[in-house]
């Protein structure tokens, strides 16, 4: 009996599913009939993980307009800049006001902060104008909010998009309701549709990055709400998808290696693996070979030399050259124009 019992392998007394287990949730993104060709027009408006992903869609040479309002975060800002871009709605000098010596509005990231009016008035009517144009030609417009918490600029009575370090005390803080969130992304669908050409496909998402400085609960009830309202809301449209961006970083990469140092926002690795499964997902065959050699291409540019005379260098250059002109013969807009 002894003998019998050595003689068993360890594996006997392994689970039936041992070679099957997994060791994380994955997250899919359903696969879109609709796909995103190389000559397709994206709009992208939002928060700041809106810009991340804009970055790669640019770096694969697609065609993409982001945030021409800056970065801004909660539905009703969104709502009410779509209407200023449908609109091409400028700005004049009452919309602006005046702290620590720059002209600012509160309708844009301080990006657009400038020591001098006519300068400030310049750099937001420029990107108006520039968005209401790409808008009407758009095929795609990704959305992504950030946060149900607004701030109320006390001395205007006004919803604000940024509070550009004005002190708090100018400042109401509050959590849209659901109603006031929802009524925010009804009214955006309904001006992108009038506005974009027909057929356009937006694209909605929930920032994985949390507001810790709301606290953790008020930053899961924050989020909560939106998904919600997003799910409601794009109900009754064809057109409209839920991309779980949100839902890969908390419930797929829910380890701490995928975040950046600050423990908050995601690392590169995740924020590429996240592209690559929006990509899998919306791209076209040929979109993704096109992206591909493109972010190639973009490696192949970062090789310097001290010495461009280098016949070596010089082979390398005129090959690369090449590739670059295959890609450009495939769509009719310029890439790698600043290369």
């Amino acid at each position: 009996m002894i003998g019998s019992r050595s003689s068993l392998s360890a594996t006997y007394f392994l689970p039936p599913n041992i070679y099957t287990m997994k060791f994380r949730t994955e997250v899919d993104i359903r696969t879109s009939e609709k796909k995103i060709e190389i000559e397709d027009r994206i709009f992208s408006i939002g928060s700041c993980f809106a810009s991340e992903m804009t970055d790669l869609l640019q770096q694969g040479q697609l065609q993409t307009l982001n945030n021409p309002f800056g970065t801004i975060f909660n539905p009703h800002s969104i709502c009410n800049e779509i209407k200023i871009l449908h609109d091409s709605a400028f700005y004049e000098e009452e919309d602006l006001i005046t702290y620590n010596d720059e002209y600012i509005s509160l309708d844009h990231h301080t990006g657009f902060d400038t020591r001098y009016i006519h300068q400030t008035l310049d750099k937001i009517n420029t990107a108006i104008e520039a968005g209401n144009a790409f808008l009407q030609e758009a095929d795609w417009v990704i959305i992504t909010y950030g946060t149900s918490f607004i701030y109320e600029f006390l001395p205007k009575k006004k919803l604000v998009a940024n509070c550009h370090k004005i002190p708090q005390k100018f400042f109401q803080k509050r959590l849209l309701s659901h109603q006031e969130l929802t009524h925010s992304i009804y009214d955006t669908i309904l001006e992108l549709k009038d506005i974009c050409k027909e057929g356009v496909q937006i694209l909605f998402t929930v920032s994985p990055v949390r507001h810790t400085k709301d606290g953790m609960v008020e930053n899961q009830l924050s989020k909560s709400k939106l998904i919600t309202a997003i799910h409601e809301s794009i109900s009754m449209f064809e057109n409209c998808h839920y991309l779980p961006v949100y839902e890969v970083l908390m419930d797929d990469l829910r380890d701490y290696r995928f975040y950046k140092e600050d423990m908050i926002h995601p690392s590169t690795q995740a924020v590429n693996y996240i592209f690559e499964k929006f990509g899998d997902s919306y791209f076209s065959e040929e979109t993704k070979d096109f992206i591909k050699e493109n972010f190639k291409i973009i490696k192949a540019l970062e090789h310097k030399t001290s010495d461009k005379k280098d016949p070596k260098f010089i082979e390398f250059r005129e090959k690369l050259d090449q590739r670059i002109k295959n890609q450009q013969e495939k769509v009719k807009h310029n890439i790698f124009s600043n290369d």
